[in-house]
């Protein structure tokens, strides 16, 4: 092949590159099965905060966004596949996390907490009402040393792949037995069916199954938050690169970075967190 005809290939790739990447419109992956922050009505349209905040993103950055369902353990590896272009699904800010993907600045908080159903002998753990594990510290040893005499021999069910999970399984807490689920809905339907002792999520996970389906699930303990859960939610993007499609990953972080900061001047992420979590989880 002479250097005429490799030019002239090279030119068409390149534009066959730049022409599959639409700076304006982008698609949006989330789970869809994790009330309040994503799920999906009767109807199976994606609804929640995240949904929500997710379009009003996209208006401030005068993006046309789609947002596509994908189940939670394969929410990452399809972002690097390019199936779509950021992650807004409850997704915490993780060390681990940041080795494979890029995250926008958090745009809500999500605090952790133990459940069980009512009259469980877990119910009064002496505890604070909070803690932060990367702030350490007395307060933070006893309280771990707390749950982790709690948990001794109970079974504690998780949603696989999330920082709940990771904290389980990181010592903190001793050696616990977990059982992890595909799905949130799976793990509070085992806990109120009594296959769980106790179950580890979101907190606003927890209070939201109990509002909406009248089960007696009630949180124990304190909230966690900090060390293996993160520092916040944020977007997920992957990490850019040289190429067309990187150079515009590259720009999205940015781009939803100044969004996430004007939503938040002008209220936006507040008046979302108060509608679906019943208080202001905005960062």
């Amino acid at each position: 092949m002479n250097i005429f005809k490799k030019t002239i290939i090279s030119v068409f790739a390149s534009l066959f590159i730049i022409g599959s990447v639409n700076a304006d419109q982008i698609k949006i992956g989330t789970e869809g099965a994790y009330p309040p922050w994503n799920s999906k009505d009767a109807s199976g349209n994606l609804i929640g905060f995240e949904v929500e905040l997710a379009n009003e993103l996209c208006a401030i950055m005068k993006h046309e966004c789609t947002i596509v369902e994908q189940d939670w353990d394969g929410m990452i590896p399809a972002l690097l596949m390019r199936k779509y272009d950021a992650i807004m699904a409850g997704m915490s800010i993780t060390d681990e996390r940041l080795k494979t993907i890029n995250f926008s600045q958090g745009y809500a908080d999500e605090v952790a907490s133990l459940a069980v159903i009512k009259g469980s002998d877990l119910e009064g753990m002496d505890t604070p009402e909070g803690i932060n594990l990367s702030l350490g510290g007395s307060e933070v040893k006893k309280a771990l040393k707390t749950i982790t005499s709690a948990l001794a021999g109970k079974t504690v069910c998780t949603q696989t792949g999330t920082i709940h999970q990771n904290f389980l399984e990181s010592g903190d807490v001793g050696s616990v037995n977990v059982r992890t689920y595909k799905t949130q809905d799976e793990v509070n339907l085992d806990l109120t069916a009594g296959r769980c002792d106790v179950a580890l999520a979101a907190a606003v996970a927890f209070t939201d199954y109990a509002d909406k389906s009248g089960e007696a699930v009630v949180l124990v303990g304190p909230t966690l938050s900090g060390g293996a859960f993160g520092n916040g939610v944020g977007v997920g993007i992957r990490k850019g690169g040289d190429d067309a499609i990187g150079k515009r990953d590259a720009q999205l972080l940015k781009d939803f970075n100044k969004a996430i900061d004007k939503a938040r001047k002008d209220g936006i992420i507040s008046k979302l967190a108060i509608k679906h979590f019943g208080f202001d989880a905005s960062m």
